[in-house]
């Protein structure tokens, strides 16, 4: 059978029998690939703890009829432990990673470095994780072709600032396009969504918690009605580092 290589993040597991476990990953060449690993809930396995959720290995398999089967893993990023070590860490991990299993199916580069660079930061700690998890969320729906509006029109492209926004329309709209009733940002608000869009951590982590909850709000509701269905991590999402938790 055919074998290849490839770099990949480790979405999620399941059992599967009483030794083998089916691994979920997001692999830089092969996009989605899902792989039998043999053995490796024995204490003598050879993967050890490299396919655990949240790793980066360097991957070997061989092609099989439904499953692919695992015959190498070596680690490249081992982001795992530091992450589960905190629950803010690890709730916005999963709710990353499940986006990331949802929004991919073909090889996106992009999209792979941008899941690698978000669970690199949360296990570092570079940022808060609240604010990794929504900066990535936004980030990867661009990259997928729905990038919001935070400034002009995104129906007639007037140049902003504009108030109005509307999941629907693709972000903020003028006021003779937004539809009555629509809720309204404030300017801190949209300066947040602007940042975390665009990367710029100065403006993020300045921050009001105020501004951050309802930041993560407009956040999770672009993000259910671009997946069709909300992400079932978010309910455990730990938002303490100055918002609120979010339920779903």
């Amino acid at each position: 059978m055919p074998t290849y290589r490839d770099e990949a993040v480790v979405l999620r597991t399941h059992q599967l029998g009483e030794a083998d476990r089916i691994v979920t990953m997001l692999g830089k060449r092969h996009g989605k690939i899902r792989a039998v690993a043999k053995g490796v809930r024995r204490t003598t396995s050879r993967f050890g703890s490299r396919l655990e959720p949240f790793m980066v290995v360097d991957l070997q398999c061989y092609e099989g009829r439904s499953l692919d089967v695992i015959q190498q893993a070596e680690s490249i990023g081992t982001y795992g432990a530091p992450i589960v070590a905190d629950y803010a860490s690890f709730t916005a991990a999963n709710a990353i990673v499940e986006t990331a299993d949802r929004l991919t199916d073909e090889a996106s580069p992009q999209q792979y470095l941008l899941l690698v660079g978000a669970l690199r930061s949360l296990s570092r700690g570079e940022h808060g994780a609240s604010l990794t998890l929504d900066s990535y969320l936004l980030r990867a729906l661009s990259v997928a072709g729905w990038a919001p509006s935070f400034g002009d029109c995104a129906v007639t492209g007037a140049p902003g600032p504009h108030s109005a926004f509307v999941v629907q329309l693709g972000g903020v709209v003028a006021d003779e396009v937004a539809p009555p009733g629509v809720p309204r940002l404030d300017p801190d608000t949209v300066a947040l969504l602007a940042a975390l869009l665009t990367g710029d951590w100065a403006v993020a982590e300045a921050s009001a918690s105020g501004t951050r909850s309802r930041a993560s709000g407009v956040i999770a509701a672009y993000t259910q009605w671009h997946l069709d269905r909300g992400l079932k991590s978010m309910a455990h999402v730990d938002r303490t580092d100055g918002v609120a938790t979010v339920t779903r």
